[in-house]
């Protein structure tokens, strides 16, 4: 048992590494003699500078990939991957019922319609089952997210979408370094993507990167993020509608000297998870991440499985003790289900004219709650812990420690 639990001795005030300040980031010289050489180029846009450029070359190369593309934000890039594939109008996209709503957006924003698979409730994720639950014959594409970095049957939802021949797409953002049965995520469909936002495993503030073997929807994904302009052809023009999604000089500076220390950040977070897994071994009523054996959870947070009639009052009360120990944590993660916000809830669109909702089937907006059992049971026993490189073994040692003694606590006083 964790030394010092149960109250044997005085803890003392606990100031954790955050992913929101330099102290759980590793910003530092690397990326200011980078972004510094920028400035001193002249040249800030990618369309005519080198950072961005090299950048998008080493992620492909990392990747195994053909091709890369970076753009301005993991919404820009999930935009992108719908407009490269290019659904009509009033289409259906299956995906998650928790994520964030920057994956859902730009569903919207391309006239197709988001349909919600189910997750399994203690991985949090959508599977192939729910998913084929899901699938018409107005499906144009699958999204899957390997929620908190965690990479569970994506390579059987890539084999459901190559079997009913639908576009795969891979939101990657939480799981840089995940690898379902050694293949990494973001390899496994037929557009992959990432983010760069402040919180994830390497942070530009705001940024995101796509992935591709496919030639065609290369092209399309790099013209979109240029206004449909190809600055690769002898004759550019603006072919159709596409916005400015380029990522500038200076944030693809800062993306390149990153990328040289994601492998480190990615074996801290799985080493640090591997010591909290121990220390949460016989603390009755909560449980770390459930993993496949054969696969990498990368370990963008840690989530916690509670049980509230081992644990009274569940997430919540948990989260409340442990913040009075100065851990904080997330109860539910996200405060409801995707489709229980007021976008779906109320199709609020463009103007008054809850466009493209209009062109929807009925059982593509159907929210009912018996249709999403696992999603309700995720969220009523979730509890997310913080998570960053900068943790040490001994930040986790006092988490565990004070996890153990917020359930003791909650147990008492049952």
């Amino acid at each position: 048992m964790v030394q010092g639990i149960q109250g044997r001795r005085e803890l003392g005030d606990l100031v954790l590494p955050s992913d929101q300040t330099a102290s759980g980031r590793t910003l530092g010289d690397t990326e200011i003699e980078a972004v510094s050489e920028a400035i001193r180029s002249g040249t800030l846009t990618s369309t005519k500078g080198s950072f961005v450029k090299a950048f998008e070359r080493a992620y492909a190369e990392r990747l195994g990939m053909e091709y890369a593309s970076a753009c301005s934000s993991g919404t820009a890039a999930m935009h992108t991957a719908m407009a490269a594939l290019d659904p009509e109008p009033g289409q259906e996209v299956i995906t998650t019922s928790i994520t964030d709503m920057g994956a859902l957006s730009p569903i919207l924003y391309q006239g197709a319609i988001p349909v919600f698979a189910d997750v399994d409730p203690r991985t949090y994720t959508v599977t192939a089952e729910t998913i084929a639950e899901r699938i018409t014959d107005r499906t144009a594409a699958i999204v899957s997210t390997p929620l908190f970095g965690n990479p569970v049957g994506t390579a059987e939802i890539a084999a459901l979408a190559a079997e009913r021949s639908i576009p795969f797409v891979e939101d990657c953002s939480q799981a840089f370094g995940a690898a379902d049965h050694g293949r990494l995520v973001g390899t496994f469909g037929d557009i992959g993507f990432l983010s760069l936002q402040q919180g994830k495993h390497i942070t530009t503030g705001e940024g995101g990167v796509l992935v591709t073997d496919d030639d065609a929807l290369a092209t399309r994904i790099r013209t979109f993020i240029n206004k449909a302009w190809d600055y690769e052809s002898p004759t550019p023009d603006h072919t159709y509608l596409a916005l400015n999604y380029r990522m500038s000089e200076l944030v693809g500076a800062v993306a390149l000297a990153q990328l040289a220390k994601l492998d480190d950040s990615v074996r801290i977070r799985i080493e640090n998870a591997r010591i909290l897994d121990e220390l949460l071994e016989d603390v009755p009523g909560v449980e770390g991440p459930k993993v496949v054996r054969e696969n990498i959870h990368s370990y963008w947070r840690y989530p916690l499985h509670v049980d509230g009639d081992e644990v009274p009052g569940g997430p919540d009360a948990l989260a409340s003790a442990l913040g009075d120990l100065g851990v904080a944590a997330a109860p539910r993660y996200i405060k409801k289900p995707a489709f229980a916000c007021g976008v779906f809830q109320d199709q609020r669109t463009f103007g008054s004219s809850r466009w493209p909702f209009t062109l929807a089937d009925p059982s593509a907006v159907d929210y009912s709650r018996d249709r999403y059992s696992g999603t309700w049971q995720a969220l009523a026993s979730v509890l997310v812990l913080p998570w960053n490189e900068r943790y040490t073994a001994d930040d986790v040692h006092a988490i565990g420690e004070r996890i153990h003694m917020a359930v003791d606590g909650l147990r008492a006083g049952r």
